[in-house]
C-alpha cells in the first residue's frame, strides 16, 4: 500500500497546536474547583443508587405477563431471542432498520471490500490528481438506490436534474437561493401529496411493477433534499468568494465547511456523487457539499483506523443496549396502545421518559451505523448525536447535540442567511417550523416545533438577565441554575413525547391523570427533587470538560 493510499483513508490525528494548548489552560483557569468528593456530591450519589434501580425496576414490572394491562399490549410484541421473553419491535420506523441488519451490515462489508480495492487500484496507477474514488462512488450509488426504490430511481433522478440546473442556471444570482428554496419545499411537499407519483397517471404503469426493496423513495428523498439545498448554496457562495480568493493551504475541519471547491468541482458528476453517496444516502449524517469535495481531496485530520475500530465497538455496544431494553421494557407497545389504565403517577412517567429513551437510541443506532460505514470509506461526517438524551439540562444546548449534523445544516442555510443572532427571536421560529416540516407534514410535529420555540424563550430570557458575569459569584447562583434546569427538563421531555410518541391528545391525557390526586402532586415534587440533584452533576460534567479543554462543555 502507498503513502498517498494511507493519506486518503485513514490519517493520523493531528497533535494540538500551542493555541489549543493555551486555550485549554486558559479554560481550566476559569473553572471552579472540583465538587466530585464533596459531601454534597456524596449525597447525590445516594440518590442516583437508589432511584436509578427503581426506575428500571418500576418500568420492568409493567412489562410482565401478570400486569393488568399486559393484555391490551401484547399482540404488538414480537418472539424475542434473549431468553423467555418477547420482543417489543412495535416502532416501525426502528422495525424497518433491525430487521434489515444482517442485509445492511452484508452490504455495507462488501462495498467497502470492493471500494478499498478500487483504491488500491486507482492509487497504483497514480492518478492521484483527479478525483478518482467518485467514479466508484456514482456506479455503487446508482446500483444501491436502483435496488433501494426500483424505477422510481427515475422520478428521483429528474428531481435532482432540475434541481441542479436551477443553481447552474442562476449561478451567483439571487435568484438561486430564492429559486432553489422554493423549487426543493414544493417537491417536498408535492412527495407527500402524491406518495411518491405513480407511473399509471402518464400511462406507464408497467414501472410501478419494480418498485424496489423499499418503494417508499420519497420518505428517504428529505434528506436528498438537504443535499440539493446544500450543493445549490454552495456554489451560489463560491461566486461571492471563490477558492481563487483564498490561500493554497492546508483547510482546518471547519475551513473545509466554509471555503469553496474549486469551480470546476461544482459539476454535475460530482453532484450526483455527493447527493447519492451510499453510506450516507438513507438517513446521513449531513455533510455539505464542500466539506464532501474537501475530503475526497484530503482525508479528514482525526480520522484513523483506530477510531473507527473502537467506534464500530461501540455501536455494537449501544445495539445490544437497545436490545436488552426492548426485551425487557415494553414502553412503546403500552404508549401505542395506551395501556396505562389505573396505572399511577410514577408508572406513566417511567413510561414517557423510557420511551424518549428509546427515541435516541432508535435514531443514534442508524446514525452511528452509517457514520462508521462512511468512516471506514474515508468520509467524516459530524457526530449527530453527542450526548446521551438524559445528559441535558438546556434546551439551547440539547439542540446542538441532538441530529447534531442537521443542527448546522440549519445554521448554515437557514439561520446564518436570516441574519443570525441579529433577529434570533424571527429565525428561530423560521427554523423549526422548517424542521417539523422536513420531519413529516402532520399536525403534531408543527406543535412540537412551536412548543420548543416556546419552551426556549424562558431559557433564553433568563439566560441574559441571570448572566454568569454578573452572578456567577454569588453562593446560590448554580443552585437558582438547578431549578430552572428543572423546568427545562420538563419542558423539552413534553415538547418530545407530543412530537415523537403520544401526539397532543396522548400527552394530554397523561398529564391529568399524573396531575388527578394528590399522589400526583407529592410524586412532582419527589420528581423536581431527583430532577435538581441530576441538573447539579450535569453541571460538574461539564466543568470537568471544561478543566480538560474538551469542546464538549459548550453543549
Amino acid at each position: 500500500m502507498t503513502q498517498d493510499m494511507e493519506l486518503q483513508t485513514f490519517l493520523p490525528v493531528h497533535k494540538e497546536s500551542e493555541e489549543q494548548t493555551s486555550h485549554k489552560s486558559r479554560l481550566a483557569d476559569s473553572c471552579s474547583p472540583s465538587r466530585w468528593k464533596t459531601k454534597e456530591f456524596y449525597f447525590y450519589y445516594i440518590v442516583l443508587a437508589t432511584v436509578l434501580p427503581y426506575m428500571f425496576y418500576v418500568t420492568h414490572q409493567l412489562s410482565r405477563e401478570k400486569h393488568l394491562n399486559y393484555p391490551r399490549y401484547e399482540n404488538l410484541l414480537s418472539d424475542g431471542w434473549i431468553g423467555d421473553r418477547k420482543v417489543d419491535n412495535s416502532d416501525a420506523q426502528y422495525a424497518q432498520f433491525r430487521n434489515q441488519v444482517p442485509l445492511l451490515v452484508s452490504v455495507a462489508a462488501v462495498y467497502l471490500l470492493l471500494s478499498q480495492c478500487y483504491r488500491a487500484i486507482t492509487f497504483s496507477r497514480e492518478q492521484t490528481l483527479v478525483l478518482t474514488q467518485t467514479y466508484f462512488y456514482l456506479i455503487a450509488s446508482l446500483i444501491f438506490i436502483t435496488a433501494l426504490h426500483g424505477t422510481s430511481f427515475i422520478k428521483m433522478l429528474i428531481i435532482l436534474s432540475v434541481s441542479y440546473q436551477i443553481g447552474r442556471a442562476t449561478g451567483g444570482s439571487i435568484y438561486n437561493p430564492i429559486l432553489t428554496w422554493i423549487f426543493n419545499l414544493a417537491i417536498l411537499f408535492l412527495n407527500e401529496y402524491f406518495h411518491g407519483y405513480k407511473y399509471k397517471s402518464i400511462g406507464l404503469a408497467v414501472l410501478d411493477n419494480y418498485p424496489g426493496i423499499l418503494p417508499r423513495w420519497h420518505v428517504f428523498f428529505n434528506f436528498g433534499m438537504l443535499r440539493l439545498i446544500s450543493y445549490n448554496m454552495d456554489y451560489y457562495w463560491q461566486f461571492k468568494k471563490p477558492r481563487s480568493h483564498y490561500e493554497e493551504i492546508t483547510l482546518t475541519d471547519k475551513e473545509r465547511i466554509t471555503v469553496p471547491c474549486h469551480s470546476s468541482d461544482y459539476n454535475y458528476f460530482n453532484f450526483l456523487t455527493y447527493v447519492l453517496y451510499t453510506p450516507l444516502y438513507i438517513c446521513g449524517p449531513i455533510i455539505t457539499f464542500n466539506d464532501f469535495i474537501s475530503q475526497i481531496r484530503s482525508s479528514h485530520s482525526k480520522l484513523n483506523r483506530r477510531y473507527v475500530i473502537l467506534y464500530a465497538l461501540r455501536l455494537v455496544g449501544v445495539f445490544i443496549v437497545m436490545e436488552l431494553t426492548l426485551h425487557y421494557l415494553y414502553v412503546v407497545a403500552i404508549s401505542k396502545a395506551q395501556a396505562w389504565e389505573s396505572d399511577s403517577p410514577l408508572e406513566l412517567s417511567m413510561i414517557g421518559y423510557f420511551n424518549l429513551l428509546i427515541i435516541w437510541m432508535k435514531l443514534l443506532i442508524p446514525w452511528r451505523f452509517f457514520r462508521t460505514w462512511a468512516l471506514a470509506d474515508g468520509i467524516w461526517p459530524e457526530e449527530n448525536m453527542i450526548r446521551c438524551m438524559s445528559n441535558n439540562f438546556s434546551a439551547q444546548r440539547f439542540w446542538k447535540s441532538w441530529h447534531r449534523s442537521f443542527n448546522r445544516w440549519t445554521i448554515r442555510y437557514i439561520y446564518i442567511p436570516l441574519g443570525g443572532s441579529k433577529y434570533f427571536i424571527f429565525s428561530m421560529w423560521v427554523v423549526f417550523t422548517f424542521v417539523a416540516l422536513w420531519h413529516d407534514i402532520e399536525l403534531k410535529l408543527l406543535a412540537w416545533g412551536w412548543l420548543i420555540c416556546l419552551f426556549l424563550m424562558p431559557e433564553i430570557i433568563a439566560s441574559r438577565i441571570f448572566t454568569f458575569k454578573k452572578f456567577g459569584h454569588k453562593g446560590y447562583y448554580r443552585f437558582v441554575c438547578g431549578l430552572g434546569a428543572v423546568a427545562n427538563i420538563l419542558m423539552m421531555m413534553i415538547a418530545n413525547l407530543v412530537g415523537f410518541c403520544l401526539g397532543l391528545d396522548g400527552m394530554k391525557a397523561m398529564i391529568e391523570q399524573i396531575m388527578q390526586s394528590a399522589e400526583g402532586f407529592i410524586f412532582l415534587i419527589g420528581v423536581i427533587i431527583c430532577l435538581f440533584v441530576a441538573s447539579q452533576i450535569m453541571f460538574e460534567i461539564r466543568e470537568s470538560e471544561k478543566r480538560r479543554g474538551d469542546p464538549k462543555w459548550t453543549m
